[in-house]
């Protein structure tokens, strides 16, 4: 759905109204009705609007999405708006994915560096956990940005660079920042994809993922594991993969899921328990969609 309020906003500053459009600009009764629907209208037309108005086209006309999350969190993020479910997701979401992988940062050290960008500590902290704090707020935000569109290794690797970028690995020539392993790894004791093969593992799970009709819940959490045990990056699989995660929940208006810092056992249990039991990852990511139920309950948006 589009908007179209500050087009009609700037009529009535003129004194306008929708009928001006015709009259004025020999727009047909159609594409105005159009318009007062929210549906989208021709390139060219808003461009008339625009210079009949004096105005950027693109101050006329934005997209509205039906899910109320993604729509809330695309406007308190358009602003930076101080203390709604944006500036909180972003604290929680930050701080419980960075301190499963290790990070030394607190919640409220990960909240002092949203909220005024500095941090004060008396003890140690490594400087890439401060950076990969910045770099993961960002990427949050490059989730909600792309969250509408499809899943590609695009999305993924660029995902991986937003994340490591400026960090030590960065200046490891062979650590590839953005780019998939080029050395082998395990993950849990496990063994996974081999770097010359991850390509053909990454390009057969989205072909899979992307054919399926209806994703639910159980989609994403499958993809999600299976994305961690072929785990195609050097470093930051996991919270690449939760980005993801919460990317495609918002893309199919379903629930996101939290994972906190003191379920992490119960997550890496079920990652490697899979393919036995796929009950115990599955059980901890839908307790982690009551942990942001819970979040959105707070700020009175409804699921």
């Amino acid at each position: 759905m589009f908007s179209y309020s500050n087009l009609l906003h700037k009529l009535s500053e003129k004194g306008l109204t929708k009928t001006a459009l015709t009259t004025e600009l020999g727009i047909s009764s159609r594409t105005v009705a159009k318009i007062g629907r929210g549906e989208k209208i021709a390139d060219r037309v808003l461009k008339k609007i625009a210079a009949f108005l004096g105005c950027p086209v693109e101050e006329l006309c934005r997209f509205v999405s039906d899910n109320v999350l993604l729509q809330t969190l695309r406007d308190e993020k358009s602003i930076h708006m101080p203390g709604g479910i944006y500036h909180e997701l972003q604290i929680r979401m930050t701080y419980n994915s960075n301190h499963i992988e290790g990070s030394k940062l607190s919640e409220d050290q990960t909240r002092l560096i949203f909220e005024t960008n500095t941090i004060h500590t008396p003890d140690s902290i490594p400087v890439d956990d401060i950076i990969e704090t910045v770099n993961h707020f960002r990427a949050v935000d490059y989730m909600i940005d792309v969250a509408e569109e499809p899943l590609t290794e695009d999305i993924i690797r660029k995902t991986h660079r937003i994340l490591k970028q400026s960090t030590k690995d960065s200046t490891l020539s062979w650590f590839a920042v953005g780019n998939y392993k080029k050395r082998a790894n395990m993950v849990g004791g496990h063994e996974t994809v081999k770097p010359k093969d991850v390509p053909a593992h990454m390009n057969m799970l989205l072909s899979k993922y992307e054919a399926v009709d209806h994703v639910t819940i159980n989609d994403i959490i499958r993809f999600h594991c299976e994305f961690e045990r072929i785990h195609p990056f050097q470093d930051g699989n996991g919270r690449v993969g939760r980005l993801i995660a919460f990317k495609e929940c918002l893309r199919y208006n379903i629930v996101p899921f939290i994972i906190e810092d003191e379920k992490k056992f119960f997550y890496y249990r079920g990652l490697s328990e899979w393919e036995h039991e796929k009950g115990y990852l599955t059980d901890t990511c839908l307790d982690g969609q009551d942990t942001f139920r819970k979040l959105m309950a707070m700020f009175d948006i409804q699921p």
